[in-house]
This record gives C-alpha cells, structure tokens and sequence, in this order.
C-alpha cells in the first residue's frame, strides 16, 4: 500500500513538473515563447530625453515605446493619429488637434491640452538650450483652447508641420517630470505616455523597459524588454544563435549572405529613408579651399566602397536622402573618382606633397572597414589619414568640439520630408543643435530652405530643396557613400518585429511564439 502511494506520488510530480515546465512557470528561456524581448546592440543610449536626442541609440530606446507624439508615421510613411486623434488647419498658421481622452502618463499624471503644452514651452524656451528645438521654431504660441484641444500658431505658413510632429523630439512628457527635471533629470528618468516605460538603466551595460499596464491602446504582448550593450559583432550574433538574445542590431552586410542560410535566425533588411557619409570639418583651414574638397571626392572611388564594404547592401546615392523623401532631386551628377584629377586640384590648392589629416569614426564594424577603405583611397593621392575610432557617446562629443578633420557618419530621417534632411545639415540651427558636424552653413542655403519652409504649393517647395541638394552637392562637404539600408537579425520565432525606414524599431506589436 505505502509503495503504492509513493508511486503514484511520484507520478504526480514528475507530470506536474513537466506541465510546469511546458508553461513557461518552470523558468524562462529566451529560446522558447517568451515575453521577454531581449536585443543586442552595439552602442548604449546617450540620454532619455526626446527633447535632447540627435543619436539613434537613444530614439530607439525612447521612440513609440516609452514616448509618443501627437502624430505618428505608419509602414507607409503616411501620417496617422497617437495622442492627437484628429487635426486641421483652421488657418495659414493655426493648426487645431483633437486629444485622445483617458490618457495617462507614467506617473499617473492625466494627459491632456495643458500637458501638451507644457512639454512644447519647454521645447521651445529659449533659455534652455534643447536639440530639438529646430523642429518647431516656426511655432509661436501654443494655445489651450479646450481641455481636450490645443492650438500651435506658427510665424508663418509651414507644410511640413505634421511630418516634423510625428519626430519622436516632439514626444510630450508628463508636467509632473518636467517640474522635477532637476531634482530627478529628465535625460536618466523618462516619464511618457508609451506602452513601455523606464525600469532601470545600468549604464554601459543594459537598459531595461516594463510594460506599461495604465497604457491607453492594445496592451503589447511583450512585458519586459533589454537592450544588452554588446559592442562585439560576433558576440551580438552569437547570443541570437544561442538564444541568449532574440535580436541583434547593426549588423554587417558582409554577414547577410551567410545569416540568411542559418537555421536559427532571419535576417530583418529595412531600407531607409537616411544616409551614410564622409563628411568634411570646415572649421579646419584645409578644407575652406574648395578645390581640396574637391580633391577628396575625386579620390574616394564610391563604387569600391559599395561592393567592398556594403557587399551591394544600400543604394549609391549622390542626394543626401533616399528616393522616398520628399523634395528628393534625382538629378544630381555624382562626384566622379579620378586619382589624377585628385593631385592635380590639391597642387593647385598649394598641397603638391599632400598633407596629414585626421578621419573620426565610432566602434561600428562597417564604419572602421569605411574609414579603412578612405584612408587608402586618400593615399592614393597623396592625403595622410589618421584613423580614430572612439566609443559613440565619447565620439559625438568630439565631433561636437570640432576635434575631427574628416567624420563617417549616418543622418536617418523621422520626417520624410527634405526640410528635416537639409535644414539640420546645411544652416546653422543644425550646427546648434549639434546635428552639423561640417559646421556648414552658407546664407544662401539658408536663404533657399527657409523659403521652402514658407512655400505651401509642394511643386513649388520642391524647387527650392532641389536647389539646396544642388549647393550641396558643389560645395562639397559631405560624401554620401550609401542610401543606408538597415541590418538586424533576429530569432526567427519573433514576429511582428521591425524597423521603420527611419530605423527605429517597432515593438507595440511584437511577440515571440
């Protein structure tokens, strides 16, 4: 009898232990159905407020998933509702939106016309310098008309509103966080309104996001999500193949051919709406002689740079813009590489013998493969180039301080619109808002792209981006090497996983089976 029990006993457990571990309550693995998305990158977020922001690290960690904005773009790139329901243009320069009721922040603050506006007057007060400011420096009073409907009144007429609402450096932050910004900063402590929000940052090392269970729309199938600072490509790859990671970002063209074929992984191509580039320090004496610029992109031979470092991944371009933006002029005349051509413009710069220069870059693989490929096609003509390669925090800090001559660098597009791929690059709100590291900013650029601000007829707005790409192009201060196309691996039990051509990944949707 007492055997008898025992047996059974032990039949219970040993099936209740299986059942537990079918479940999921035994543990979990990051092989198996999971809610814990776990991704790999390559570089650490630098700071966690959207008004602060200019790198992609830190948009990823923040955008559409602890943030959101009064507009949104879709798969499409067409613009849909977030926070704002419905919009219109009651005038030239009054736009009107409709807020989305029952919304709360983090914090358990109300969202509502007066939290909008409170995040815009700290977007736009100028006693506080904030990056983002030059998405809406056209916008002149923000007025409560209602507790449900908030104004923005521009200078003047402005048809890339929306496109720049829906920039996750518009996202609106809770009033409550904003009155504690200095006893508890905003840049280590994000409080929004998005279905994920903060949990703990080790910097360096990982950044965790919680489900955010108060969240207004479809809760997310996912309830925990890592982002595991990785800097070895091999590493991020390995931990994916092995299960210890079920995404991993930046990832070589040269590997695709290769991860496309592995029986575990799938390989997630996203091309964008940005660029890849070289771009020049016009700080630097050297480089205000147009004819050594010229001498540079004579030397830079961007058909080897396409097939040796891209492996034919991305789009050789000389617009700095994909096909997919607005104002995109399909007519530039690329630079044409020509060694000779190359020495003869530096001899007559007073350079016959060439001279020593630095070339910047981060801790990407492919951008250190880049600024090697550079450096040997500058030697060919006689240009001596350093090549130094720092951390992504560290090294956008130096290209703030101007310490580079020559930077590889990307410029991704939130917008779609060539107002955000020009103005940032070519004026000298970019180089305020420390976007524009040539520190290129000409009045007749200016003059050119404030214009196309004020221009509603879109045929008309076009001439005016069309002439700009042009200036660019001749006064050559940046090289663009590819229209950049996006690279990610993932298990290939995520689903509903992406990245958005402006190359932040969605996760709202996301689930691992």
């Amino acid at each position: 009898m007492k055997k008898q029990i025992s047996f059974r006993l032990l039949l219970c457990l040993t099936l209740l232990g299986a059942l537990l571990a079918l479940s999921g309550c035994g543990g979990n693995k990051t092989s198996g159905k999971s809610d814990k998305l776990i991704i790999a990158v390559l570089s650490d977020a630098v700071k966690l407020d959207p008004q602060m922001i200019n790198d992609v690290p830190s948009t990823n960690v923040l955008v559409n998933k602890i943030y959101e904005t009064l507009v949104y773009k879709d798969k499409k790139g067409d613009i849909i509702p977030m926070l704002a329901t419905e919009w219109k243009q009651v005038d030239p320069v009054t736009w009107e939106f409709t807020l989305r009721k029952g919304v709360k922040f983090h914090d358990g603050t109300d969202f509502n016309a007066q939290a909008v506006k409170a995040s815009f007057d700290r977007l736009l007060d100028p006693k506080e310098p904030k990056i983002r400011r030059n998405l809406v420096s056209m916008v002149k009073e923000v007025k409560v008309v209602g507790d449900d409907k908030v104004q923005l009144i521009t200078e003047y007429p402005f048809a890339a509103l929306l496109q720049h609402l829906a920039h996750g450096g518009t996202s609106i932050i809770s009033p409550k966080a904003i009155a504690a910004d200095k006893e508890k900063p905003l840049i280590q402590n994000p409080v929004g309104t998005g279905p994920f929000k903060m949990e703990k940052w080790t910097k360096g090392q990982e950044l965790v996001l919680s489900r955010f269970d108060g969240y207004w729309g479809t809760k997310p199938a996912l309830t925990t999500i890592v982002y595991k600072v990785v800097p070895e490509e091999a590493t991020r790859i390995g931990m994916v193949k092995t299960g210890e990671a079920q995404v991993a970002e930046t990832i070589s063209p040269s590997e695709v051919e290769r991860l496309s074929k592995d029986p575990d992984t799938q390989v997630i191509r996203t091309p964008g709406y940005g660029i890849d580039y070289v771009g020049v320090n016009l700080k630097k004496p050297v480089f205000q002689d147009i004819r050594v610029r010229e001498a540079i992109a004579a030397a830079v031979d961007l058909d080897a740079i396409i097939s040796g470092v891209y492996s034919n991944i991305g789009l050789r371009e000389t617009a700095p813009m994909s096909s997919g933006v607005f104002g995109y002029n399909p007519n530039l005349k690329p630079y044409v590489h020509n060694v000779a051509k190359a020495k003869e413009l530096l001899a007559a710069a007073g350079y016959p013998d060439g001279f020593k220069i630095t070339l910047y870059t981060n801790d990407n693989k492919v951008r250190i493969k880049l600024a090697e490929v550079v450096q040997s096609q500058l030697k060919d003509a006689g240009i001596t180039a350093e090549i130094k390669v720092l951390e992504w925090g560290t090294y956008l800090t130096a290209l703030k301080n101007g310490e580079h001559d020559l930077y590889i660098l990307g410029w991704s597009n939130q917008t779609g619109d060539s107002d955000y791929a020009l103005t940032p690059m070519m004026t000298q709100s970019g180089i305020d808002s420390n976007e524009n590291y040539s520190f290129y900013a000409t009045p007749e650029a200016t003059s050119l792209l404030n214009a196309a601000r004020r221009e509603m007829d879109p045929e008309k707005r076009k001439q005016f981006y069309w002439q700009a790409q042009e200036l660019g192009r001749n006064d050559v201060v940046r090289i663009v090497t590819r229209v950049s196309e996006y690279v990610a691996i993932s298990r290939k039990n995520v689903k509903d996983f992406y990245y958005n051509p402006s190359n932040v990944s969605e996760v709202k949707g996301a689930r691992i089976e």
